[in-house]
């Protein structure tokens, strides 16, 4: 959601920043911009791509040395050349970029226009702008730094921000508070960007901004304090990604890639936490705190979208194995509904970028209750990584698609580990079932790449059903959120209407919706659920459904009786939901791509969303 760049050194900025911003389309956005200082402060931004900005700067001034960049996605105000970023002040003293909300912007225009402000846009970020020059002009000798730090003490809500000052303007001034900044180190020169993407192949070393810190950035200086004015805590972390991870390579599209690497960020995720006898499970992420989870009464999952329906994988699986009672939360209400935590809890927050605001102000709410709070995350460094007592990163690398693939599958890995991992300590599985399940989590990967050799079978079903209007998926166990998963994917990129629900629930509503138009998704591998799935299909069938079922390789009782079948290899049921998602994300690829879509970007969604 939203993207900032920056750039401060002895080089052009324009290239940087371009490129940056192309780095970041990924986000999600409907605008972009940019500010460079050179002879004088030169501000050019447009609605619509990078491309079109690209475009739209074409025959103007880029020179210049220090520069701000953004990608805006709409929140006060509609998409527009007037409301994309960056904004300047009234009387062009400051140029800003700004992702987050300001929540108190309307009263502060107010005031703002008491004083004789004039505003050009609909956008909270004119108001902060505004507000910082307010300070800057009312103050004897006051510097750009003074009056930014003035400002942010006003504003209400969530912000990172990058500032240049025309009468300061070798310098760059950015701050955060709840939406990230990551500052990146080079010879002679500084990069800035929302997350570590953009610098990559400029430099490896970065510094991730805590909340309510300040830098102020200059060619050959770094300054970082807090917003009040005191020194700040901060260290250099090491970006180990390569320019490869963030090209599309020979895929047509980055979501196809991303479900490709599946089989690698799977063993990326469990390489090191399987002993090589395939008979332990090591955390070290929680090697300090494990025994207190041991001993919790309680544990709490909280996640938003696609984490929402890894930890309700989890929720199945800690519960079926490790016998702890397990509730799942969308964080984007868990802390509005003044929920009852105590310090026997466990809360787990699960989030792809580490830093979804949802998330992080609910596990913040949580903490201070007492609760013991773990993290699982994709990003080193990241808000949650770093507010959490422990946790478990996952390993699926840079995922540049809206619509989260690998993410998903290594986020279900960590939760198959953490279940396994309890479930053994507590003594609720004997050592004969931890060891088997242990080896069929070893051979996910390879059992993945059998069903993406087969993804030409997938394409042609696909066809069929392309356009539909609605879609209905259904599962039971842990692989009713894999209905859920595969239904939100569909409706993610291809637009199409698509539901999910628990396969003994179709017949208490949804069963109304089957016609011989409606395409109902069934995954219906062969578990102890079979008889049970096997009846709700020939009640779709009945009502002349057209039925698409996910089957266990050589299932010939389904085979005949559905419309099409995505085959999956066998498996033990603790680890089914990793193979039975692929079909689903592969189906949604090809329709979404039959259908014209934007894949990598759908429209309206962020991939990071920074704001509550």
């Amino acid at each position: 959601m939203c993207g900032i760049v920056g750039y401060v050194g002895e080089s052009q900025a324009y290239p940087f920043l371009i490129q940056g911003l192309k780095r970041l389309e990924y986000r999600g956005y409907d605008s972009a911009g940019l500010a460079i200082s050179g002879t004088e402060l030169q501000v050019h931004k447009c609605k619509g791509r990078v491309a079109d900005l690209e475009s739209h700067v074409q025959s103007k001034d880029v020179d210049g040395t220090v520069g701000i960049a953004h990608t805006r996605w709409a929140t006060h105000g509609e998409p527009n050349d007037r409301n994309a970023h960056p904004h300047r002040s009234m009387k062009g003293n400051f140029a800003l970029v700004h992702n987050g909300i300001i929540e108190n912007y309307a009263e502060l225009k107010i005031d703002l226009t008491r004083n004789g402000f004039e505003f050009q846009s609909d956008t909270d970020t004119e108001v902060l702008v505004n507000l910082i020059e307010f300070f800057y002009l009312n103050g004897e000798e006051m510097e750009a730094e003074m009056a930014i730090r003035l400002a942010l003490s006003k504003v209400v809500g969530a912000f990172g921000i990058a500032v240049i000052c025309t009468r300061e303007k070798e310098q760059l001034i950015v701050a955060r508070r709840g939406s990230p900044l990551v500052v990146g180190i080079g010879t002679g020169e500084y990069f800035v960007a929302s997350d570590a993407t953009p610098v990559i192949g400029y430099t490896n070393n970065v510094i991730y901004l805590n909340d309510n810190d300040l830098a102020i950035i200059s060619q050959n200086s770094l300054t970082i304090k807090t917003l009040e004015d005191k020194p700040a805590t901060f260290k250099i972390s090491r970006v180990d990604r390569t320019i490869g991870e963030i090209e599309k390579g020979d895929f047509a599209h980055f979501m196809l890639k991303e479900i490709f690497e599946q089989p690698k960020t799977i063993e990326d995720t469990f390489r090191g936490r399987l002993s090589t006898d395939r008979n332990s499970i090591v955390l070290g992420g929680l090697l300090d705190i494990f025994p207190r989870i041991v001993k919790a009464k309680r544990i709490i999952l909280i996640g938003c979208g696609t984490s929402w329906h890894a930890a309700l994988v989890g929720e199945y699986l800690i519960e079926t194995y490790a016998r702890v009672p397990v509730e799942v939360e969308y964080a984007s209400e868990f802390r509005y509904r003044n929920p009852i935590l105590s310090d026997d809890d466990v809360v787990i927050a699960i989030s792809q970028s580490g830093e979804t605001s949802d998330t992080l102000v609910a596990l913040r709410m949580a903490k201070e209750r007492g609760a013991t709070i773990l993290g699982v995350c994709n990003v080193v460094g990241s808000s949650i990584a770093r507010e959490t007592d422990a946790g478990v990163y996952t390993h699926a690398g840079i995922e540049i698609g809206v619509a989260s693939t690998k993410a998903f599958t290594a986020q279900v890995t960590v939760m198959t580990l953490f279940a396994l991992k309890l479930a053994f300590a507590r003594g609720e599985i004997t050592s004969a079932l931890y060891s088997e399940i242990i080896r069929e989590l070893a051979e996910i990967p390879s059992k993945i790449s059998t069903i993406l050799a087969g993804h030409q079978r997938i394409e042609e079903i696909a066809a069929k059903y392309k356009d539909a209007s609605n879609a209905l998926y259904l599962g039971r166990g842990a692989l009713f959120p894999v209905a859920l998963e595969g239904a939100l994917k569909l409706k993610e990129i291809s637009y199409m209407h698509a539901e999910g629900y628990a396969a003994g629930e179709m017949k208490h509503g949804p069963i109304a919706l089957v016609d011989d138009n409606l395409p109902v998704v069934v995954v219906a591998p062969k578990d102890h659920y079979y008889e049970k799935i096997v009846s709700n299909i020939q009640e779709v069938k009945a009502r002349k459904g057209n039925i698409i079922a996910v089957v266990t390789e050589g299932d010939l009782v389904l085979k005949e009786m559905v419309n099409d079948i995505f085959e999956i290899p066998e498996s033990h049921p603790a680890v089914t939901p990793l193979l039975a998602i692929v079909p689903l994300q592969l189906f949604a690829y090809y329709i979404a791509v039959m259908r014209g879509c934007d894949v990598d970007q759908p429209r309206n969604l962020a991939k990071s969303v920074t704001v509550e």
